[in-house]
């Protein structure tokens, strides 16, 4: 929806014996109201007042028309200003950190508070039905739209995420106004339908430590209040392991959390809010059921603007992928190479509002859905779902047109990454049961095929078993090239490294490696990564 997008204008003048109604754009002018039409053509009568304006008049086009479905402009409208694009120089103005919703768009909302009835009537409301056709997803009187987190960072200079939304001094979550906003009930589409089921089900987190401070997303697993993010949400990309955490429900309640526990091979983390009940938990989809062109919706808090929505469709599966990572474990599974030129990774973690890239040589490989729906800074543990609004992924990385970045980030480039919710439910069930997640171990050293000289084909190369490990248990051997694990192909080391830490230690798995010039099979028993 383009934000001046307003009830559609009425297709024929209003009948003599009843009351205009004008449109309701408050930052325009309403337009001068046409000259009534008689119902017969024979009555030649004009009214005598001066204002009146002349059939001839109304009839003579002054400017060209609107597209059907659009109101006619009459004074340019005065819009809220734009919040700005990540990278853009500049703060956004602080009253938009929690701007009353529907400021910045031109009819007025129709509203109903969370959990009402979708017939609720809207007190004070009038609503213009425009004739346009219902979509198949019902009458949704509900977006829900929280206010967005301002946070505090002391000691922490320049733009953050290309913007800065920090006051020099602590921070505190600010709630606003949680309604469901549908402009016209009657053309609801199905990313409304879904949005209303998904946005009560994410969070906005904020971390705060005595140094630095930051914003990000997560996804409601229990009524209760166990919260599912990234690990580099909740502590601050490695750089402290005790962050003050606070998160805001869509309802506009704030609470405060501890963290239960984190998996920094896999980023993910989880958190308990405390004394919540009645939370809304998010519905789990099969991962490992989507399709490439599947409609995905994106939701967090990119910036800090709570219940953000965006849409897009699954890009690629089976992708892996290596970002840095200050708070990555140290590996006993040695792989070699990291599959990117120079040993430079476009990736990063989508750092929400305060927070930048920590420089580090550690990295971690995960595999990951991408997708083009827009993930931007601060959707990091926020839910990526599909079109029946099921939890297909954790939202947890961005791609960089100009590399890894240093001084600050860029938005969405239309290439985004989740980790798949089959992978973030087995590690959020660990967390929560153990207090960690255990992760497979291959015994192997690999490294990309395409890189070693005389391979024909792409895969990992196994440069070196570990004695007694899983790999040499399996008859493994220096030299094969793994092609596939568990039915997923594997194209390079990372690859590879992601898939095993993706599986459960002692979980049994399936290889497809090539020795020579013949293809084979193995059942492995992954041993434990210790980190």
């Amino acid at each position: 929806m383009s934000d001046n997008q307003g009830d559609r204008p009425a297709d024929q003048t209003p009948d003599a014996s009843t009351p205009g109604t004008p449109e309701s754009h408050p930052e325009s002018t309403p337009a001068a109201p046409a000259a009534v039409t008689p119902a017969a053509p024979a009555a030649p009568a004009v009214p005598p007042a001066p204002p009146t304006v002349p059939a001839a008049a109304a009839q003579a086009p002054q400017q060209p028309a609107a597209p059907a479905g659009y109101p006619v402009p009459q004074t340019p409208p005065t819009y809220a200003p734009p919040y700005g694009y990540v990278g853009q120089p500049g703060a956004y103005p602080q009253a938009y950190a929690g701007q009353h919703q529907g400021a910045a768009f031109g009819a007025a909302a129709q509203t109903v508070p969370v959990g009402a009835p979708a017939s609720a009537p809207a007190t004070g409301v009038t609503t213009t039905k425009a004739p346009r056709k219902s979509s198949g997803a019902g009458k949704v009187v509900g977006l829900i739209v929280a206010a967005a987190i301002v946070g505090g960072a002391a000691g922490l200079g320049g733009a953050y995420a290309g913007v800065n939304l920090f006051s020099p001094e602590g921070g505190s979550p600010a709630a606003g106004p949680t309604t469901v906003t549908v402009n016209d009930t009657g053309s609801v589409n199905q990313t409304t339908a879904i949005a209303a089921k998904v946005v009560p089900s994410v969070v906005t987190i904020e971390a705060t430590s005595s140094s630095s401070g930051g914003t990000g997303s997560g996804v409601v697993l229990t009524s209760d209040g166990y919260i599912l993010t990234n690990t580099h949400v909740v502590t601050l990309d490695g750089a402290t392991a005790d962050a003050t955490i606070r998160v805001t429900t869509a309802d506009g309640h704030v609470y405060d959390a501890k963290v239960v526990g984190t998996d920094p091979t896999y980023d993910l983390a989880v958190i308990k809010l405390v004394d919540a009940s009645g939370l809304t938990p998010v519905e789990f989809g099969d991962s490992s059921k989507l399709n490439v062109g599947d409609e995905t919706v994106a939701i967090g808090a990119p910036l800090g603007l709570s219940s953000s929505v965006t849409t897009g469709i699954v890009s690629a599966l089976n992708r892996s992928i290596e970002i840095a990572s200050s708070a990555a474990p140290n590996s006993s599974d040695g792989t070699q190479g990291n599959g990117q030129p120079n040993g430079q990774s476009p990736f990063y973690f989508d750092f929400g509002q305060g927070q930048t890239p920590t420089q580090t040589s550690d990295s971690i490989k995960i595999a990951v859905i991408q997708t083009d729906a827009a993930i931007n800074p601060g959707n990091s543990g926020g839910a990526l779902v599909n079109s029946d609004g099921k939890l297909i992924g954790i939202n947890v990385a961005i791609a960089s047109a100009g590399g890894s970045s240093s001084g600050g980030q860029s938005g969405s480039i239309g290439v985004g990454f989740s980790i798949p919710s089959d992978i973030a439910k087995r590690v959020s069930d660990e967390i929560i049961k153990d207090g960690k997640a255990t992760h497979g171990l291959l015994g192997a050293s690999v490294q990309s095929a395409a890189d070693v000289k005389g391979t024909t084909i792409t895969g990992a190369y196994i440069a070196e078993v570990v004695s007694g490990g899983a790999a040499e248990t399996a008859g493994l051997k220096k030299g094969d090239i793994v092609t596939a694990f568990n039915g997923v192909p594997i194209t390079d080391s990372v690859d590879l490294t992601a898939q095993v830490r993706a599986a459960a230690a002692g979980s049994d798995a399936k290889v497809t490696y090539v020795r020579g010039d013949k293809t084979q099979t193995t059942d492995v028993k992954l041993g434990e990564l210790t980190q």
